[in-house]
């Protein structure tokens, strides 16, 4: 399973980077709002950082299908080839990722994913990743850990080239529950990244293991002092 930094900011990036094994990020347009900056300087400077082999996740903004594919065109050309063409699946959408699909070397991401159809739909029409929204569709009053794995399942039982990208994480439940079932990726905010190793039990183990070191060879003392 692929972990990709759901963020813009490069500084919460690179600290998650620095702690993480990460494969890459993923962003949207409200994601690049929040930065105040313009997105091709916020995209190439994640895109450096990264390197060009991570993955890279960019959301289209236009409303046709034309548009959409414009909007692709221009993401590939700045950011290279290793980019993900985030495509949201409404008509336009799927209009936009068959045609972009006739380009082989396209990575397309399927976005705004509310529903096993919509996910189904935008994988049989070419899309690598399928992007479920795991946290809204909860909100919604719907499971969003059970679509997205009916969508894993799916795609195996159709022989579909594709996988989830899921989104929209509160908790780090969520994501090893997901984990576990060996979906394709997930894209996660900072903050519940860093939730994924934090337990007050470690910290504790850990202060126990220093204190006691200490009173054997001195206070700050370590391994190096001994």
């Amino acid at each position: 399973m692929k972990f990709l930094v759901d963020n813009a900011d490069i500084q919460k990036i690179k600290k998650v980077y620095r702690v993480f094994p990460m494969d890459g990020v993923s962003t949207n347009p409200t994601i690049l709002a929040a930065s105040g900056r313009q997105p091709f300087d916020v995209l190439k400077e994640i895109r450096e950082f990264i390197g060009a082999d991570a993955d890279l996740h960019v959301q289209v903004v236009g409303l046709t299908a034309d548009a959409m594919l414009e909007d692709a065109a221009r993401i590939r050309q700045e950011l290279g080839a290793n980019t993900y063409v985030k495509i949201p699946v409404n008509e336009e959408g799927l209009v936009a990722i068959k045609e972009l699909r006739k380009d082989a070397s396209a990575k397309i991401t399927a976005t705004a994913i509310y529903t096993p159809m919509q996910a189904f739909l935008a994988a049989k029409a070419g899309a690598n990743f399928a992007a479920p929204y795991v946290n809204r569709i909860d909100n919604l009053g719907a499971n969003g850990i059970e679509t997205a794995k009916r969508i894993h399942d799916i795609f195996r039982q159709n022989n579909l080239n594709a996988e989830i990208l899921a989104a929209s994480f509160k908790n780090s439940q969520q994501v090893l529950e997901l984990c576990e079932y060996g979906v394709g990726a997930a894209t996660i905010a900072p903050d519940v990244i860093h939730g994924l190793i934090k337990n007050d039990s470690v910290t504790m183990a850990i202060q126990t293991f220093t204190k006691d070191f200490e009173k054997l060879v001195g206070e700050g003392k370590t391994m190096k002092d001994a």
